[in-house]
């Protein structure tokens, strides 16, 4: 099956082409690089797309795809895989095989659990599950050592793992949209941390540990039922946007006042009958406080 070489690489680009099924000679296209097949019907694949060895990029994005063939995990120079927008319910075993993945998107799944190999993915520098029906990680995501980026907003997660604290390389987190009641200590860990989003959760406080978070710039923890704030926020001294509206305030550390870098501070719908003394000190140094 023929492709076209693009900066010296064998791809095959089969998007939008309305196509529900592949045959199984598909597989003899061995030295295929970058495979698109996103944006079709596929509701299964064959087997014989396990024999496409050499795959460095596979993109199945919006199909119907409620499975993937156990050989999948016999892609091991796969570095991109898109599996986002599909119905899958689970992601086979072998995935754990494919150690080379930095890229992995599984948006907008029905995923509710891991395989238990999901841990071996350690070159991964971005993971995207988001809009599933997760309601726990696993603790070995702890192992993903060398993530940058993880996007988890919209689903069901109640609590995360001491090992998430792990992740020192992480610099986005996204929790958005979930039903966390608490945070572990751990998170203060997570010292390369420069954005940390926990709108629209169940939150009613915050671990001390969050001051050491020194490189957040984005703290958003609107939509919450937090009733007090830790003192050590007023550690994060490069923190240029809080978000806080909607929570169960009644008072704020004056530690805020702290925050030399704090461009906005968004403090509507709470318990709040006036501003601290020290609110207008961060005004007259630049902050916008919406109140």
């Amino acid at each position: 099956m023929a492709g076209e070489a693009e900066n010296g690489r064998l791809r095959l680009d089969l998007s939008g082409k309305q196509l529900v099924a592949l045959p199984e000679s598909f597989g003899q296209s061995a030295n295929l690089q970058s495979l698109s097949l996103g944006e079709n019907g596929f509701s299964s694949l064959p087997q014989s797309v396990g024999k496409l060895k050499n795959l460095t990029e596979l993109y199945l994005h919006n199909n119907s795809l409620s499975s993937l063939p156990e050989n999948i995990g016999n892609l091991t120079n796969l570095q991109v895989l898109d599996l986002s927008y599909n119905e899958l319910a689970t992601l086979p075993e072998l995935l754990g095989h494919l150690t080379e993945l930095t890229f992995l998107y599984a948006s907008h799944n029905q995923l509710s659990s891991f395989p238990e190999s999901f841990g071996k993915l350690k070159s991964l520098v971005y993971l995207n599950l988001t809009h599933n029906q997760l309601t726990a990680l696993p603790e070995d995501i702890g192992n993903l050592t060398n993530l940058i980026e993880l996007r988890l907003y919209n689903n069901s997660l109640t609590s995360l793992p001491a090992s998430l604290g792990k992740l020192a390389r992480l610099k986005e987190l996204h929790l958005t949209n979930n039903k966390l009641v608490l945070l572990p200590e751990s998170m203060g860990e997570l010292v390369s941390l420069k954005i940390l989003r926990l709108s629209d959760n169940q939150l009613t406080s915050l671990p001390d540990s969050l001051g050491n978070l020194v490189d957040l710039t984005c703290l958003d923890l609107r939509n919450n039922q937090l009733t007090s704030l830790p003192a050590s926020l007023g550690n994060l001294k490069k923190l240029a946007y809080l978000d806080l509206r909607a929570n169960r305030l009644t008072t704020l550390p004056a530690s805020i006042a702290d925050l030399p870098n704090l461009e906005k501070l968004d403090l509507r719908w709470n318990g709040l009958t006036s501003l601290p003394d020290w609110a207008q000190r961060l005004e007259q140094k630049g902050c916008t406080i919406f109140k």
